[in-house]
C-alpha cells in the first residue's frame, strides 16, 4: 500500500466512522448529524441543525472563521441509496480496506468529501482565517434534493455575500461545471372494476396507465433525436424513463387501480414542461372521453439543472487551488449545485471518488482520491487565510 498523509489517514478513519450510519434515505440520519457536531465541538465550531417537518432528520450548518464575504461553501449529502437487492461481497455498513481501495456504501457517493472536510479542519490553523469556510451537509439528496432548499434558505439569510459553493459529489476531483435537471413524477389512475368480460361496464386504469406510458415512451425516442443532441453530456440528451409501474388485482378483472413513476432528466437548455406537454395533452383527453376516471400527477422531486458559467467565481477558485486547467466538464446525474447556483451562489461540483463506483455493490473510493480531496482541502484552507483583497473577486 502507498504511503499516505497524516491528514489523510485521519479522514480514513472518519470516514469508517461515517459509513457505520446506516443513512439510507428511508431512514434518519440523526445519529450521523450527531457524530459531526461532536467532532466540530472538540474543535470549538458550533453547529446548527435545519429541520424536516417532522423533525426525524436534519441538515447541518457550521461557519468557521470571521464573518464576511467571499467565503466557501463545502456542501455535502449525508444520505446513500439502498443496499436492498445487491450482492456485497462485504458489510456494506462496515468500511472494508481491500489493498487501496475502502470499500462501503457511501465511500464514494459522497461520504468521503464530508469525512476529508471534518479531518481538514483538524490540520487547519482556524485562527488564521481571515475569509469564512461553510460546512452544509443536507439529507435526503438521493430521493430527490429535498433538504437542500431549506438548507440554502439558511445560508443565504445567515452568511454575508457573495460566496462560492462547492458540491463535492464524486467528480475525481476533476472540475464540473454543469449537471442535468432531475423531475420525478407519480401518476395515479382510478378506473372502473368489473369482470373481463363485462368491459362495457367498467375501465380498466391499467389500459389508460399504458395509453399514457406510450405517451412518455415517444416523448424519450423524440429526446433521443440528434437534433435534440447536446455532446457535452453523456448520454447527449435529456432522458425520460419509467422505474416503476403496478396495477391490478386478477388477469379477469378490470384494474381498479393503477400507478407508474417516471424520471425526466433534462439539459440545461431544456424545460421540462415543454417536453412532456404532449403527456399532459393526453391527460386531458383521457379526462374528457372518460369523466369517471381519475389520473393524479404527483411531482415528487424538481431538481433545477446546473448551468455552465464559465470563468465563474467558483471554477476560479477551484481551479487555482486544485492547479485543474482542464476543461470544464458535465455530468448527467443531478445534484444540490443547481439549486445553490438557482439561490444565487456561483457553483461547481468537485469532489473525491467517482460516480462510477457509487450506487452500486461493493460500492468503493481509492485512497488516492482521498489523499487529493486533502490537499485540496489544505491549499484551501491556505487560501482562506488571507483577506478578500488578495483573493479572486
Amino acid at each position: 500500500m502507498e504511503t499516505f498523509s497524516a491528514s489523510s489517514v485521519r479522514a480514513v478513519d472518519i470516514l469508517a466512522d461515517l459509513i457505520s450510519f446506516d443513512t439510507t434515505s428511508s431512514n434518519s440520519n440523526l445519529a450521523l448529524i450527531g457524530y459531526i457536531e461532536s467532532h466540530l465541538a472538540k474543535l470549538g465550531v458550533e453547529s446548527k441543525r435545519i429541520w424536516d417537518d417532522a423533525e426525524e432528520k436534519a441538515n447541518l450548518f457550521a461557519a468557521i472563521g470571521p464573518a464576511g464575504p467571499h467565503g466557501v461553501i463545502l456542501s455535502g449529502h449525508t444520505d446513500v441509496v439502498p443496499v436492498q437487492g445487491q450482492q456485497w461481497t462485504s458489510d456494506p455498513f462496515v468500511m472494508t480496506a481491500r489493498g487501496d481501495r475502502l470499500y462501503g456504501r457511501g465511500t464514494a457517493d459522497m461520504k468521503a468529501f464530508i469525512a476529508c472536510s471534518l479531518a481538514a479542519l483538524e490540520f487547519a490553523d482556524l485562527a488564521a482565517l481571515q475569509r469564512p469556510v461553510y460546512l452544509a451537509f443536507s439529507y435526503d439528496e438521493e430521493i430527490g434534493c429535498l433538504g437542500a432548499p431549506r438548507l440554502i434558505e439558511h445560508i443565504r439569510s445567515n452568511i454575508a455575500l457573495p460566496a462560492v459553493a462547492v458540491i463535492g459529489e464524486p467528480t475525481s476531483m476533476g472540475v464540473v461545471g454543469s449537471h442535468k435537471s432531475v423531475h420525478i413524477y407519480n401518476v395515479g389512475i382510478v378506473g372502473i372494476p368489473a369482470h373481463s368480460s363485462a368491459v362495457h361496464q367498467g375501465l380498466s386504469a391499467n389500459t389508460l396507465g399504458i395509453r399514457l406510458m406510450n405517451i412518455l415512451i415517444q416523448i424519450a425516442d423524440r429526446l433521443a433525436s440528434p437534433e435534440h443532441h447536446n455532446d457535452d453530456f453523456t448520454p447527449p440528451f435529456s432522458t425520460l424513463t419509467i422505474g416503476l409501474m403496478q396495477g391490478g388485482t386478477a388477469v379477469n378483472i378490470l384494474a381498479a387501480d393503477a400507478s407508474f413513476a417516471f424520471d425526466l432528466r433534462c439539459l440545461p437548455e431544456h424545460d421540462a414542461d415543454e417536453i412532456l406537454a404532449p403527456f399532459y395533452d393526453e391527460v386531458e383527453k383521457i379526462r374528457l372521453s372518460h369523466p369517471d376516471a381519475v389520473i393524479v400527477i404527483e411531482p415528487k422531486a424538481m431538481v433545477p439543472s446546473l448551468a455552465r458559467v464559465s470563468g465563474g467565481e467558483a471554477e476560479a477558485l477551484v481551479r487555482k487551488i486544485g492547479g485543474d486547467n482542464a476543461d470544464m466538464t458535465t455530468v448527467s446525474y443531478g445534484a444540490e449545485a443547481g439549486q445553490f447556483q438557482r439561490a444565487g451562489f456561483s457553483t461547481i461540483l468537485c469532489g473525491p471518488g467517482s460516480m462510477e463506483q457509487g450506487h452500486q455493490p461493493d460500492e468503493f473510493i481509492e485512497v488516492r482520491e482521498i489523499e487529493k480531496c486533502m490537499r485540496f482541502m489544505a491549499r484551501l484552507f491556505t487560501e482562506m487565510s488571507h483577506p478578500a483583497a488578495e483573493a479572486l473577486s
